[in-house]
């Protein structure tokens, strides 16, 4: 079954090639470039494009920021909670690292 939308797709496709919008494209006449994980690449490269970054660089600069928040403390109480969570995120990010070169 084709999609509901697969004429109009056809057709606007056609118009752009008659129009020229795909003459002159980088790349253009060279191979694809190797690909060790052609399931999760697109995904990958769209996430690097729009500037996001793997899970455990985020908890890293998260865990920073606990560590400055400690050196800026001066409450007993508050140190401590502030290294319960450190510890909590030192374990998520060995995780998300793990996870990551999977």
């Amino acid at each position: 079954m084709d999609h509901p939308l697969i004429d109009l797709i056809n057709a606007r496709i056609e118009k752009a090639e008659a129009d020229g919008a795909f003459d002159n494209l980088s790349g253009a006449g060279k191979p694809l470039r190797h690909v060790d994980d052609p399931e999760n690449a697109l995904v990958n490269r769209l996430v690097q494009e729009s500037g996001g970054v793997p899970e455990f660089v985020s908890l890293s600069r998260t865990l920073s920021d606990l560590r400055q928040q400690l050196i800026d403390t001066g409450d007993r109480t508050k140190r401590q909670d502030i290294m319960k969570e450190m510890s909590m995120l030192e374990a998520r990010i060995d995780l998300a690292r793990k996870a990551y070169g999977k």
